[in-house]
């Protein structure tokens, strides 16, 4: 296994000049060397063989002792430094100051196919930016992490990588729902693979410190090595830097309420630069369309980081990027020109969105009206969000109100509930939308086609993980690989997997692991 080492983040960025492994506020530094934690007894329990390919990594190689070691942080890869980031942020809407990478190691920038790819180990131990943290992770939240870098890839959601998930062979004490009821756990080790690990709260970092002098390193870094249609010069050149991360970041938040996917942490530590969605934690799938859910416990009272509130966050936390990068720029007009575009965009991309998971192709002005009713009447009965949407496209032009409604009466959580007024308003709602599907010029076929290509059929829900997570504890791998295989194709029907389309089963609605999830899981 070859692989062509080309750290051009550390080879150019400042880096701190202690280099023992304690906590510590670290300044004038974008990163910090360290080493990952030699684990005891590493064991392979699954390999993104795209990933690999994707990095120059055979089939053959995944199945290597060498594979094992490298991405285990069990040995180096010759010739590597690896290094954890600098970067700082707001949590939950307050400033943080300095976090870093607390259990984050990146081993190596290297080269494929004139394509850079980060490699960097979650849970391999403790680094200058842990705090009172151990960096380790555990298997449950390591399964999570990487089947859902893989399945929101496939869903088409900008998104970084998991190339690997690996058991360390040590126990690691866990305090699940923060109770004061700890737990040893299995140990265990993600790598995570993107073109850069590049968060808002690098940039936020500098400008707290008045370090302007690395905040425009990093600045000219980043546009240089991961925005090449940034031209410019002068200060339009970080105007449009800026305007590109919004355009990004529009784009991925689009792509989430498309899926119908609750991030949980949108701290803008947690926000890549790249528009990639990045820290798999306490996320999750609507299930019922509840705009006001949230997977995160610690998120329970004020709910923050509901799905509803995704856009509006995004747009906060551009709000903060864009006040980091005020010293370069000396302009807050044209900031605030791109954070109120940013707005405008969004809500003309969520229409048309919208349209494409109702096989509208024209455009309507009455479209909005249809749009904001449905999701009204979608809220007052337990609606699936994934399978509405899905059965949806069985509906043909020649249908009547009440068929129409039959054919996506498996969506109902709870059916009985559907009758007197509610029954009314989606009668009301499906003779509006099937006036509106007679104007479209496109055979029911082809709508249905095209519908299937943007409402997935399998999401990775919660209760799903946590079949994985509850059989992998006992060395059972088979969930874990099924889910993987599953949603490599998640807009395809598969006959062999029809059990996984499927509502949230009564049992999972309130297990720990499957609605209730903390920042640890």
């Amino acid at each position: 296994m070859r692989l062509q080492l080309e750290n051009n983040f550390s080879n150019n960025l400042p880096a701190d000049l202690i280099e023992t492994n304690e906590t510590r506020q670290v300044v004038n530094a974008c990163f910090s060397f360290v080493n990952p934690r030699i684990p005891s007894n590493p064991k392979l329990i699954h390999a993104s063989k795209e990933t690999a390919e994707l990095i120059g990594i055979s089939k053959e190689d995944t199945e290597s002792d060498l594979f094992v070691n490298y991405f285990s942080g069990k040995k180096l890869i010759p010739n590597s430094r690896p290094y954890s980031m600098n970067y700082a942020g707001h949590q939950f809407g307050n400033w943080a100051g300095q976090l870093g990478d607390g259990r984050a190691i990146l081993l190596a920038e290297i080269k494929f196919n004139n394509q850079i790819h980060a490699l960097q180990l979650k849970g391999a131990g403790s680094t200058p930016y842990s705090r009172r943290a151990d960096g380790l992770a555990v298997l449950r939240s390591s399964i999570r992490e990487h089947l859902c870098s893989e399945a929101m890839f496939h869903l088409g959601v900008p998104t970084t990588r998991s190339l690997s998930l690996i058991l360390t062979g040590d126990e690691v004490l866990r305090d699940v729902m923060y109770d004061g009821n700890p737990e040893y756990e299995k140990g265990a080790i993600v790598c995570r693979v993107a073109p850069s690990f590049i968060r808002f709260g690098n940039f936020e970092l500098f400008a707290a410190q008045n370090d302007l002098k690395t905040l425009q390193q990093l600045t000219d870094y980043t546009i240089k090595q991961h925005f090449p249609e940034v031209t410019s010069i002068g200060v339009t050149k970080y105007l449009d830097f800026f305007k590109a991360v919004a355009d990004k970041t529009c784009e991925m938040i689009v792509h989430w309420q498309r899926v119908g996917f609750v991030h949980g942490v949108m701290n803008t530590d947690n926000m890549s630069i790249l528009g990639l969605t990045i820290d798999y934690g306490p996320y999750g799938w609507l299930e019922d369309y509840n705009f006001n859910w949230t997977p995160n416990t610690t998120d329970n009272e004020h709910r923050r980081y509901r799905f509803e509130n995704q856009p509006s966050i995004a747009q906060w936390n551009l709000y903060h990027l864009a006040n980091a990068l005020y010293p370069l720029i000396k302009e807050a007009n044209p900031l605030e020109k791109i954070l109120a575009d940013f707005k405008k965009n969004y809500d003309s991309k969520y229409t048309e969105m919208m349209r494409a998971k109702l096989g509208l192709h024209q455009e309507y002005k009455e479209d909005e009206r249809l749009i904001d009713s449905l999701e009204k009447v979608l809220q007052v009965s337990e609606t699936d969000m994934t399978i509405f949407f899905r059965e949806l496209s069985w509906v043909k032009k020649s249908d009547s109100a009440g068929s129409a409604l039959a054919t996506i009466h498996e969506a109902f959580y709870k059916p009985e509930e559907i009758k007197k007024e509610l029954l009314k308003s989606w009668g009301r709602w499906f003779e509006k939308y099937l006036k509106r599907l007679n104007l479209e010029t496109v055979s029911d076929a082809d709508r249905k086609t095209k519908m299937d290509l943007v409402n997935p059929k399998y999401v990775l829900r919660n209760y799903m993980a946590q079949l994985a997570i509850d059989t992998a504890n006992n060395e059972d791998y088979s969930i874990l690989e099924e889910l993987y295989e599953l949603l490599k194709n998640p807009y395809s029907d598969q006959p062999e997997h029809e059990k996984w389309f499927a509502k949230r089963p009564d049992w999972a609605r309130d297990k720990i692991g499957c609605s209730r999830l903390s920042c640890s899981s």
